[in-house]
């Protein structure tokens, strides 16, 4: 029998926290809806108004609305004016550095779908403008080093305030 695809390490994640702090379920409640999700998908591929967003994702006016909403009021997105010539002030809506930081998760859903999911591996991919490669998602530790899931250690963590203040390797 082949090994099991999980985690190593022995620390019960349950000891030590209750579930209303995790960070997935946090996440989870911040994007609670697959139209969120999608929303976000669009605003990522550069979409900024309204009437753009409710027809890209394929949702009424009233859902896309309450979207909108939920998505500026936990900081992923803002509002901006925008005027086209000859018509009224519209409300457009972009990316704010904390929407923009859950690319790579979506990036990474989308990797997943196009392997498990897409027949003919997705309709579209990611590639790196400066060289034309493929883009993959992929985790590697602060040294460096690529790793599978069987090579993580679940380990506590540093108080968050401590992990906000540390910076992230890009």
């Amino acid at each position: 029998m082949p090994a099991a695809l999980q985690m190593t390490g022995s620390l019960n994640p349950r000891s030590g926290w209750e579930a209303d702090r995790c960070s997935i379920a946090q996440t989870l409640e911040v994007l609670s809806t697959k139209s969120a999700f999608l929303i976000l998908r669009e605003a990522f591929y550069g979409t900024t108004r309204f009437d753009d967003f409710t027809r890209r994702v394929g949702l009424s006016p009233a859902v896309t609305a309450a979207r909108l909403r939920e998505l500026v009021r936990r900081g992923l997105l803002e509002r901006e004016d925008y005027q086209v010539p000859g018509q009224r002030t519209r409300r457009g809506y972009r990316l704010t550095p904390r929407g923009a930081d859950l690319f790579p998760a979506l990036a990474a859903l989308m990797q997943w779908g196009d392997r498990w999911l897409g027949e003919d591996g997705g309709p579209v991919m990611l590639r790196h403008h400066g060289c034309g490669q493929q883009v993959d998602v992929h985790l590697l530790c602060r040294g460096g080093h690529d790793l599978k899931l069987e090579e993580l250690e679940l380990a506590p963590s540093r108080t968050p305030a401590a992990r906000r203040r540390q910076p992230r390797r890009r």
